[in-house]
């Protein structure tokens, strides 16, 4: 069994700001590692200024974000299900937060926090729908893998139907935009989603964190949390609850990135964390560093045109998820 090192730590947070920094310099108009840490300064060409400080700097920023609250909500929901295969993409989730969202752009809301609220209720709605449909069977949700994907696989059906129905009438413009909102995109990053993201991340991230020691009791099966004291319940809705926020609001932001939240928390336990509170911490890093390389590659891959941050994902999850799943048959 692998052991996780303290200096692993350090080796985290370097990833992250080294991707980082590669994505500010690279792109249409490339700008040297000296000319972005000059650019960062203020000092030096105003158009490297306004490149770096404007346009690349916030969208790198949001990524990073979007990729942690992915990764954290990834760990939890894993945890708290006992399941190695959700996330909040393939359990419906994510499909849920995008009808909140879709719903509330179609209405004319441009107000980034009714947005994630929106999602937020979308979110929501879907944990509890996947889980009454995982249910049906009359079966321990937490324990059977294939009924709760099952289940994330007819919400996911259902929210896509609700988004056409929403967007139905939509305008030509509009219809183009959030289509391409619903394949992931973090180019309409600005500092006020940004921040909205970022007060999202850290108010349902450590949340998460500070209730991390009830998933580790949640993971050892409900009988046993049971023994211990803690009420599997009412801890596991608490988790779902954080984790749906943690997914809306990246989905509110940067619209429907998927598989990140499956990868990064496999990753954070290869590295020999078990325990929760650190696991959801370094898939965080883990899950920033992915989604930032894989916006890089989105738009450096077929320049000038820009591919779907979420097809990059897919195309690494989904065959990532079928290992996985084999392994769990």
């Amino acid at each position: 069994m692998t052991r996780f090192r303290s200096w692993y730590w350090f080796g985290l947070v370097v990833a992250l700001l080294a991707i980082a920094m590669i994505a500010v310099a690279r792109g249409a108009v490339s700008v040297s590692l000296a000319g972005v840490i000059d650019a960062l300064r203020g000092r030096g060409d105003a158009t490297a200024i306004a490149i770096v400080r404007d346009l690349r700097l916030p969208r790198v920023v949001l990524g990073a974000l979007v990729g942690a609250g992915l990764g954290a909500s990834g760990a939890a929901l894993q945890g708290a299900l006992r399941n190695p295969l959700a996330e909040p993409y393939l359990l419906g989730v994510s499909g849920g937060a995008a009808v909140g969202a879709v719903i509330a752009f179609a209405l004319g809301v441009s107000n980034d926090a009714m947005i994630t609220l929106a999602a937020f209720a979308g979110g929501i709605a879907a944990v509890f729908v996947a889980l009454a449909v995982a249910r049906v069977g009359g079966r321990s949700t937490r324990a059977d893998v294939r009924t709760l994907l099952i289940a994330g696989v007819i919400v996911g059906a259902f929210a896509n139907a609700a988004i056409m129905v929403a967007l139905v009438r939509a305008e030509p413009n509009t219809l183009r935009g959030a289509l391409w909102w619903m394949m992931g995109s973090a180019a309409d990053a600005t500092w006020r989603r940004v921040s909205w993201l970022a007060a999202s991340i850290l108010l349902a991230g450590g949340a998460l964190v500070y209730w991390a020691r009830e998933i580790d009791v949640l993971s050892l099966g409900e009988d046993t949390a049971a023994s211990l004291g803690v009420d599997a319940e009412r801890s596991g809705r608490r988790a779902f609850l954080l984790a749906a926020l943690l997914a809306a609001a990246t989905v509110s932001a940067a619209g429907l990135i998927g598989f990140v939240g499956l990868v990064v928390p496999h990753i954070a336990r290869r590295m020999g964390l078990r325990a929760h509170r650190p696991l959801v911490i370094a898939a965080a890093l883990i899950g920033a560093t992915l989604v930032v390389a894989a916006d890089l590659a989105a738009r450096t891959l077929a320049a000038p045109t820009e591919l779907p941050l979420g097809a990059i994902t897919a195309l690494l999850g989904v065959p990532f998820f079928l290992v996985q799943l084999r392994r769990t048959s």
